[in-house]
C-alpha cells in the first residue's frame, strides 16, 4: 500500500514559511491563518529522535487521522480544511506533502494534552499502584494491569517542553491552566466521547483502544476545535483483541517494537541513538501498516 514510496526523514520546502520542526512533524505558514502539517517517517523513543525513518509511518498516520476526522465530525469540530498539500507548494515540492501532509486551520493549541484512558496501563498503572487513583480520579481497589476501568476517565497532562515528559495533573489544575472551567469541562466530555465511540468502533475489528490522547484548539470566537492527529498509534495504545489478557502488559501496534530493542543495547537514552536494525524497522512498518488496515478497511 504504502511500501513503494519513499520515506521522508525531513521536509524542506522553499515555496511556504518554515515554523517549527516537532519530534515526528513539520509545520509551515500558508498565509496567515492556515498552516501545512507534514508527518516525516521520523520516530521518537524515550524523547530522542531515532536516526533512521520508519518506512511507511508519516503516511499510515496521515490516513488514519483523516479516517478518524471524517468518522468522528459529528461530535466535535476539527481542524481541516479541505484543502489539498499539494496545491499549496510548488510542483517540485508535491513528492514531499502527498499522502502525508494536511493543510488546516491555524488556532490556539491549548496547553493540555486530553488524555482518556479506558484500561489501566503506562503510568496510569504506576499511578493507581501508588494512590489508588489516576489525575485525582479515584478507582477500585484491586485492579489488575491492563485491566479494563469502570468506565473510561479523563486525565489530562500538560504539555512539557522538548526533551522532557509530559506531567499527569488533575481535572482542577487542567482548569487553573485552560483558566476556563466551562471550557476544561467541554474539554473532558468531548474527549471522553471522542474515546468512547472509536473504542466501541475499533473493539468491532479486534482492536483495543487502551488510551488516548486528544488535543484542542481554539479559534477566534473562542469556539472548541480538535487538531492535531486523531488516535493514531502514537497517540494511542493499540492492542490486539485477540491477544489481550488482564494482569500482564499486551503487545501493541506501534513503536513497542523499537523500545524493545532499544532496551537491549547498551545505550543511555540521550542523543544519538543507536541505528536501528533492517529487520526492526521493517517490522514496526508493519505493526503501522497492520493497524491501518484493521481500522480502516
Amino acid at each position: 500500500m504504502t511500501t513503494h514510496h519513499s520515506t521522508l526523514f525531513e521536509s524542506s520546502l522553499k515555496s511556504l514559511k518554515f515554523l517549527h520542526r516537532g519530534k515526528v512533524r513539520d509545520l509551515y505558514a500558508v498565509g496567515e491563518d492556515r498552516l501545512l502539517v507534514i508527518q516525516t517517517d521520523r520516530l521518537s523513543a524515550f524523547d530522542v529522535i531515532l536516526p533512521d525513518p520508519i518506512p511507511g509511518k508519516g503516511r499510515v498516520l496521515t490516513e488514519m487521522s483523516f479516517f478518524w476526522f471524517r468518522k468522528l465530525q459529528h461530535i466535535t469540530l476539527n481542524h481541516l480544511t479541505g484543502v489539498a498539500p499539494e496545491s499549496v507548494v510548488a510542483p517540485g515540492e508535491r513528492s514531499q506533502v502527498a499522502g502525508r501532509s494536511m493543510v488546516v486551520r491555524k488556532l490556539t493549541p491549548l496547553k493540555i494534552e486530553a488524555v482518556v484512558r479506558g484500561y489501566l496501563i503506562g503510568s496510569g498503572w504506576k499511578d493507581y499502584q501508588r494512590t489508588g487513583a489516576i489525575c485525582g480520579v479515584r478507582l477500585p481497589a484491586g485492579l489488575q494491569q491492563a485491566q479494563q476501568l469502570p468506565q473510561p476517565i479523563f486525565t489530562p497532562a500538560t504539555k512539557a517542553p522538548a526533551g522532557s515528559h509530559d506531567e499527569n495533573i488533575s481535572f482542577e489544575e487542567a482548569v487553573a491552566v485552560v483558566g476556563d472551567r466551562a471550557l476544561a469541562g467541554r474539554v473532558r466530555d468531548i474527549a471522553i466521547r471522542l474515546y468512547s465511540e472509536a473504542a466501541a468502533y475499533a473493539a468491532a475489528r479486534g482492536v483495543i483502544i487502551a488510551d488516548t490522547k486528544f488535543e484542542f484548539g481554539t479559534d477566534d470566537e473562542g469556539g472548541l476545535v480538535l487538531i492535531d492527529e486523531v488516535l493514531t498509534p502514537d497517540s494511542s495504545r493499540f492492542w490486539p483483541a485477540a491477544e489481550y489478557r488482564t494482569g500482564t502488559s499486551p503487545p501493541s501496534f506501534d513503536k513497542q517494537i523499537v523500545r524493545d530493542w532499544l532496551e537491549t543495547q547498551p545505550w543511555n537514552k540521550k542523543h544519538p541513538a543507536p541505528r536501528l536494525p533492517p529487520e526492526i524497522l521493517k517490522k514496526t512498518s508493519d505493526k503501522y501498516q497492520e493497524v491501518l488496515r484493521l481500522l480502516t478497511q
